[in-house]
């Protein structure tokens, strides 16, 4: 656990979070030490315990933040009044705006979960559950009024979820298709994975 007191203080543990994060996507948890890491920062190795207390709290410590960061950032986009094939659209959306701009941390976040030891395991899934629940929450209420046909809304959840994710394993920002495009294409499939139908085919069943 982090362990932080005043304004330098939480400043420092954000330049270890930061140093850790890009060492761990660049070589892997296991690869790296707490005194490469203090070297990154440019503080004495034992400086780095004042703030976590061994390499295991600092992973923890960016997965949930990454997590909690990500629900706090849906919840501020989501918005209730819309109808579910709008609301499978914007969550489509903001997942790969989101995750584009945060490549090391997603890398982290799925590569790295391994290396968590069961009780930080289970925090991390259980915010990650949380977090499919918006789309599974999405996908029901879309079945419920008969916007969309699917077999298994967890299922669907999960596999859209890591439909988009994917983005990150491919996406340059000097590449073939600008990130709106990319939007566009992923939104499509999202909605067509939903059993969304298209908008002419919506038209005619409600004539």
């Amino acid at each position: 656990m982090a362990r932080t007191s005043g304004s330098i203080g939480t400043e420092t543990a954000e330049r270890i979070r930061s140093a850790a994060e890009q060492l761990f996507a660049a070589r892997g948890f296991a690869a790296v030490s707490m005194r490469e890491i203090a070297g990154e920062v440019g503080v004495q190795a034992a400086a780095l315990y004042n703030h976590f207390s061994n390499k295991q709290a600092l992973l923890e410590s960016l997965l949930v933040t990454h997590m909690e960061e990500l629900i706090a950032a849906w919840e501020a986009e989501a918005c209730a009044e819309e109808g579910p094939e709008r609301a499978l659209e914007r969550f489509a959306r903001f997942h790969i705006r989101y995750h584009v701009s945060r490549s090391d941390a997603v890398f982290i976040s799925y590569m790295e979960l391994r290396n968590l030891e069961p009780e930080n395991f289970r925090r991390v899934e259980n915010l990650r559950k949380t977090y499919e629940a918006f789309v599974v929450g999405i996908l029901e209420k879309g079945l419920t009024c008969g916007e969309f046909t699917l077999v298994d809304s967890r299922i669907s959840a999960m596999a859209i979820i890591a439909m988009l994710t994917g983005v990150n394993t491919w996406y340059r920002s000097q590449g073939r298709l600008s990130l709106a495009e990319i939007e566009e294409i992923y939104t499509s499939m999202v909605l067509r994975s939903a059993g969304a139908l298209p908008k002419e085919a919506s038209c005619l069943a409600a004539e």
